[in-house]
């Protein structure tokens, strides 16, 4: 979903924003997402996705309009062969792409399943080359090698560089170079291991922006160990990638990948920079992802957490009725529910409006009373109340006002 006036009603965020040193810092082009949630994402810890659930991921990230979903790894994986042939059956939008080191076999794989695109990994740091007992000659070589089958079989290639981002820099260029003489198109600049800040992204991209030239498309590919994915991923964009691989949730193996969804929400809100994804969708997506993944996330994770527009503090709660005061964005632009819930830190509007939105009856005089005993309730459930406890506790107040009046 592209960035459009139409929407910045519903953006509330700094006018700092906005400054002109700021926004033009930033290109117009519309960025785009690479989802690795199918490959890298099932790396993290105890995932297993099933073909037919990652069937149903892919529906879910094409209706999200994600442009590229990357498949599988099916040269290692039988189920990820059967996962390709599921997906590319199904009449997606989103190009499928493969994953491959720089193997022919791996590249063999692809082929017969019939996959037109592919990422093509070899490690290039210092570090990686000893532990995988290469040489920069091996690697140089095998890449080569395979970049140039996959073209003699007309399969598109994004060189994806292992460790990039602590690798030599003369090195990783001859590396990015040589991939595209041997017949690759695009380049990923990789930070396999979270290993840099934004300002070291925004210098690295600039800078292989630079040696590969304008019309050679480069995607970013970062980590989360210390919770920089986000705003490395927008650095990248202001250095001048159009592509950002991640994962829906950021999912993946340590500290997870960057978070697609979480990336194109900063882009647009903060930046006004046009996305290629359309973010009413994401909450779904993202549940759908838990609920296959089997795990959940913290309430409180930006974009999808559950409790972004659900409101407890009285003090908020008497600001309620002007979003814009209390939120950043509107729900709307999320497709998300806003709502207002009972517990200890709640207030004498918090009670009037939960019990509007419930249709129940509150006499002034018993507002009181009933926010005491939602709080005597809370703090012995250590919890927010439900619906149903809420109810009861109104009729409860009710009940004994009625009593004391007949008395």
């Amino acid at each position: 979903m592209n960035s459009t006036p139409g929407n910045h009603d519903k953006i509330w965020v700094s006018a700092l924003n906005s400054r002109p040193e700021i926004r033009s810092a930033f290109p117009r082009t519309t960025v785009r997402f690479y989802d690795t949630t199918l490959r890298d994402g099932e790396q993290t810890v105890g995932v297993i996705l099933s073909p037919q659930q990652k069937l149903e991921i892919a529906r879910k990230l094409d209706e999200m309009g994600v442009s590229r979903i990357e498949a599988g790894f099916p040269r290692v994986s039988v189920d990820d062969a059967e996962a390709i042939q599921l997906m590319s059956k199904a009449g997606l939008k989103a190009e499928l792409w493969g994953f491959s080191r720089a193997v022919k076999g791996d590249l063999e794989e692809l082929v017969r399943l019939g996959i037109s695109a592919t990422v093509i990994e070899a490690p290039t740091s210092e570090i990686k080359l000893q532990a995988y007992g290469m040489s920069t000659d091996d690697v140089l070589r095998k890449m080569k090698d395979a970049v140039s089958f996959a073209k003699q079989n007309d399969v598109k290639v994004a060189f994806f560089a292992v460790d990039g981002t602590r690798t030599d820099l003369e090195f990783l260029e001859r590396m990015y170079l040589s991939a595209l003489d041997s017949g690759a198109s695009e380049i990923v600049v990789v930070d396999t291991i979270g290993a840099c800040g934004p300002e070291a992204v925004e210098f690295l991209v600039r800078q292989v922006c630079q040696w590969v030239g304008k019309e050679t498309p480069v995607h970013f590919h970062g980590h989360n160990d210390f919770g920089m994915a986000t705003a490395c991923a927008i650095a990248s964009v202001r250095a001048g990638a159009t592509w950002i691989q991640g994962t829906i949730n950021g999912m993946g193996e340590r500290a997870g990948n960057a978070d697609i969804s979480e990336i194109a929400l900063a882009l647009k809100c903060l930046y006004d920079v046009p996305v290629a994804l359309d973010l009413t969708r994401a909450r779904e997506t993202s549940e759908t992802v838990q609920r296959t993944a089997g795990y959940t996330l913290e309430a409180w994770k930006p974009l999808v957490g559950n409790n972004l527009f659900m409101r407890e503090s009285g003090a908020v709660a008497t600001q309620f009725h002007i979003p814009e005061a209390i939120e950043p964005y509107s729900s709307e632009l999320v497709n998300a529910q806003r709502s207002i819930v009972l517990g200890k830190k709640s207030g004498l509007d918090s009670i009037e409006l939960k019990g509007r939105d419930l249709g129940l009856s509150i006499a002034p005089e018993q507002r009181a009373s009933v926010l005491a005993a939602v709080k005597k309730r809370a703090i012995a459930k250590r919890g927010v109340l439900t619906d149903d406890e809420f109810r009861a506790v109104v009729a409860d107040v009710t009940a004994e006002a009625g009593s004391a009046a007949r008395k």
